[in-house]
């Protein structure tokens, strides 16, 4: 069987020789030294060195016997079945790697043959598989992740028939299927699809390398080459164009790609040092808020941050440990009964030698970053859960994943979450009903979609048209003053057509309540300007342009400066087609005002934390005098 399937290698190799795939080699020279199984992360004998750890660190011992228990638990469950959801395998194919990840790195700590058989037990079985559902490739490239590590991890274990069904199948359902033009559009995509399908077939060609080595190196230089393309988005400050959620995934599979290379060549091909690459893990830890809320804009969740293993490949790659100020929390609260983090394992081989407790808050309150999404976040503390925290959304509704969002913004007061964001829909509740989600034109149906345009945002609006797919906003200045954290966009080419010019800034001022102030002007015809914020609060509307949200015993004050004698107003959340999802316990408060043409306008919003001293709350500055020019 071995010579069978080297000889279809050899083959396969030669067919493909004339086409771009297999050109020559311009990252790796093709005479490189493999180690020997196990090779992908952590290699023979290193095993010794990360038990060490453990002992030594009481938050690594939890975690290291939370994944031991879990394992145990995985032992009695029955083997996964090739079920599709709709066109998604996907849930099989991480479950896969949860699996296959967990009773690996579990029999190589313990030696513990339950955990090896149980192992062999689900590869076997998601090997015989028909497919690994190639029409939706990331599907395919977990797969393929998942079963690399367990051949490699368990390989000198794997009896030679359990081996060739097993690399058989990583050949014909993984690496193969990549090679065709239909399936691989991701190769020179820029977002997530990119990292994970990258990552996903290295680790397939590291696994069959000695049996397949044309053709794993052509696969893994096809690599180092394409995943550039979405390593370039982090420029220049490190912003995930695809916001937290995405992070999590895309950053995460990019990490897990670099990982890998390093460990088997000893270099990433100076991959990480791409502009912006190194401080992503600053923007991520910056999007959590005071609450433990995370900023969700995009196709995010609408839940609390969580841990990330990467985070621990970040810091020990930067010598940063306060990267981890959020992480160690995480890792104090793991519940041994949810453990569905399926790279938790990696956690422990990248932090491994890092002291979990006591670790420093960052100094810095405002965090801001360009890009092809660029945010800012602030916050009056890092160590306060009553700290106001502000996360403030610019860029452009063309972004993948990206929704009609710029200049939103959510905030955290008192240890509440005041204005939020829904973040996604569930992409199968929505295609399952004919919807078109993915379309990113002006016109795409996507933006029917009740939580995804600006008019469910904490955003403007004018005359109640959709924000244009083709702007873009950037940064335009910012303060890192404690006394006056703000930042500030110019969102004009986001209304192209509508006004002639929009621009905003979100502050915190004194430590003491949050301002935002509007500047429009207006074309040659009267406009209507609606200003809505999505709150979780109760609204209590009142009199002089203030409302009153409560919520869980706290309140917090919104008052409308400018314009004068405005009249407050809510606009329900609950969404007009039979798709949208439900939005119980939310609302949208705001106010619209009738703009005169050809007019200069400014709209300032006081939002006041219950306590919060509110001093020259009337005497807020325009917003070219609010920080440094960007």
């Amino acid at each position: 069987m071995k010579k069978r399937t080297s000889i279809f290698g050899l083959i396969l190799f030669l067919s493909l020789s004339c086409t771009s795939l297999f050109a020559q080699l311009k990252y790796l020279k093709g005479t490189e030294t493999m180690p020997n199984h196990p090779r992908i992360l952590m290699l023979k004998g290193e095993e010794q060195t990360l038990k060490n750890s453990i002992k030594t660190d009481k938050n690594w011992q939890k975690l290291h016997q939370t994944i031991l228990e879990e394992s145990d638990r995985i032992v009695a469950l029955p083997t996964l079945e090739r079920i599709q959801i709709g066109r998604r395998l996907l849930d099989k194919s991480r479950e896969c790697i949860r699996r296959i990840f967990f009773l690996s790195y579990a029999y190589r700590l313990t030696n513990d043959k339950k955990y090896f058989e149980r192992a062999e037990k689900e590869l076997l079985k998601v090997s015989q598989f028909s497919d690994w559902n190639p029409s939706h490739f990331l599907d395919v490239a977990e797969m393929t992740l998942g079963v690399a590590i367990g051949y490699d991890w368990l390989y000198q274990d794997l009896s030679p028939a359990s081996r060739d069904i097993i690399k058989e199948a990583i050949l014909k359902k993984g690496i193969e299927p990549s090679l065709d033009a239909k399936n691989n559009s991701w190769l020179k995509v820029t977002h997530n699809w990119n990292q994970v399908c990258n990552a996903g077939m290295t680790y397939g060609a590291l696994a069959i390398y000695e049996d397949n080595p044309e053709l794993a190196s052509q696969v893994i230089d096809r690599a180092i080459g394409s995943i550039k393309l979405p390593m370039e988005d982090y420029k220049p400050d490190g912003a995930y164009g695809e916001g937290y959620g995405y992070w999590g995934y895309g950053t995460s599979f990019n990490v897990l790609f670099l990982s890998a290379i390093e460990k088997a060549f000893g270099s990433d091909f100076g991959l990480s040092n791409t502009e912006g690459f190194l401080k992503t893990a600053t923007y991520l830890q910056n999007m959590v808020g005071s609450t433990g809320k995370t900023f969700n804009y995009s196709d995010a969740g609408s839940g609390n941050g969580g841990l990330n293993p990467a985070m621990f490949w970040f810091a020990k790659k930067t010598k940063n440990n306060s990267l981890l100020f959020t992480e160690q929390k995480y890792l104090a609260a793991l519940d041994k009964g949810k453990v569905n983090n399926r790279l938790l394992p990696a956690t422990l081989i990248w932090g491994q030698g890092v002291a979990t407790t006591n670790m420093s808050a960052p100094k810095q309150l405002l965090w801001f970053g360009q890009g092809v999404s660029p945010v800012a976040m602030m916050r009056t503390s890092w160590t306060s859960p009553d700290a106001i925290y502000v996360g403030f959304k610019a860029g452009s509704p063309s972004v993948n994943h990206a929704h009609m969002d710029i200049g939103s913004f959510v905030m955290d007061a008192n240890g509440e979450r005041w204005s939020m964001d829904f973040g996604m829909q569930e992409y199968e509740s929505l295609e399952s009903k004919g919807v078109q989600l993915f379309g990113r034109t002006q016109n795409a149906q996507r933006w029917d979609v009740f939580r995804y345009n600006n008019l469910t945002h904490s955003t403007l609006t004018f005359d109640s048209l959709l924000q244009r797919v083709d702007g873009y906003a950037s940064i335009t200045s910012t303060s890192d003053n404690p006394q006056f954290l703000s930042a500030t966009t110019d969102m004009t080419t986001v209304y192209k057509g509508q006004i002639a010019s929009a621009k905003r800034g979100v502050a915190i001022v004194n430590q003491s309540y949050v301002t935002v102030k509007d500047e429009i002007e207006t074309l040659d015809k009267e406009t209507v300007v609606r200003w809505t914020m999505l709150t979780p609060a109760n609204v209590k509307i009142m009199e002089n342009g203030t409302a009153e949200l409560s919520q869980n015993g706290k309140k917090l004050l919104l008052k409308v400066v400018q314009p004068a004698k405005i009249k407050i107003k809510t606009w329900t959340t609950t969404p007009t087609h039979d798709y949208d999802a439900p939005n119980p316990g939310t609302t949208l408060v705001g106010f619209e005002a009738t703009l005169p043409k050809k007019s200069k306008n400014t709209l300032t919003v006081l939002l006041i934390p219950q306590g919060k001293p509110v001093k020259t709350a009337a005497t807020v500055p325009p917003l070219t005098q609010w920080g440094k020019k960007k």
